[in-house]
């Protein structure tokens, strides 16, 4: 059982060793990832070295270990609760929302009038609470993941929506000339031309989305769902004191959001490699 005192070493020689490394090795790739690796480990280290050097209580603070064990002893049920938050309710929410906000954004650029009418709606309707919206779309779609999935819609379809007018827009008069002279039509210069150029702009709004899909299907089961999913469980957790499965769940959203984020930083980099943002990244 490590203390409080040896965390505290442990932290500051990994601290130490992470300094040394960013300054002497800044372009290895191997380092690169180490680096963001060690420096997770130090922090579970000093967690679980302060919990049981100071004696928290685990319904206070549970440590690592005992989160640990808590998964590998659950797996089966966190499999379940996340087949039905993430890849049923979050994902499928993802996919929908995202879908019809990039076609909406061809509309709205085509028609100054849903330029002038839609988007302040959508800012409206982007400023609403989740946790006002979430019972009503329960009630309207049932205590299923569908319900969730309507709520991730609403949460990612304005986001992604702004950030892809704005991208559609990014495209200045002397391309847009230059295409025009070509005879190209509409849907050409679209196509070969801005839809290309608003890629930058549309994956900000996708790795945005990709948060705030897994936050709203996790809040939104709060509100009514099956007996199974990741908002499910942590509530009746909670209620039992059961603050390892609590934090079990957390740890798999964590993760499942980080993979999630990172897979599409992986679709970015290779849709827009030549775009300038891009340069010098491994």
């Amino acid at each position: 059982m490590i203390g409080a005192w040896g965390s505290l070493v442990f932290w500051a020689l990994a601290t130490l060793t992470n300094v040394w490394l960013a300054r002497r090795f800044s372009h290895n790739q191997l380092v690169k990832l180490f680096i963001p690796a060690l420096f997770g480990v130090t922090l579970l280290v000093l967690w679980e070295g302060l919990v049981n050097g100071l004696a928290v209580s685990p319904v206070i603070l549970p440590p690592p270990s005992m989160i640990g064990a808590r998964i590998a002893g659950s797996l089966p049920m966190l499999w379940t609760d996340f087949s039905q938050t993430i890849l049923k309710g979050a994902l499928s929410g993802y996919l929908i929302g995202c879908g019809a906000a990039v076609a909406v954004a061809v509309a709205v650029d085509r028609s100054p009038f849903l330029q002038r009418g839609l988007l302040p709606v959508g800012n409206f309707v982007a400023a609403l609470p989740i946790v006002g919206i979430a019972p009503i779309l329960v009630m309207w779609f049932g205590f299923d993941w569908q319900s969730k999935a309507a709520v991730v819609v609403v949460m990612v379809f304005f986001p992604v929506l702004v950030n892809m007018v704005a991208g559609l827009k990014a495209t200045d008069a002397l391309q847009r000339d230059q295409i025009a002279t070509w005879s190209a039509s509409y849907w050409q210069g679209l196509v070969k031309l801005r839809i290309p150029a608003a890629m930058p702009f549309l994956f900000n709004g996708l790795k945005i989305a990709t948060t705030l899909a897994l936050i709203g299907a996790i809040v939104a089961e709060f509100f009514g769902s099956p007996t199974r999913g990741m908002g499910f469980r942590i509530s009746t957790a909670v209620g039992q004191l059961d603050l390892p499965l609590v934090w079990a769940e957390i740890a798999v959203a964590a993760l499942a959001g980080s993979a999630f984020y990172g897979l599409v930083a992986l679709i970015e980099k290779g849709v827009t490699f030549w775009h300038p943002s891009q340069r010098g990244r491994a």
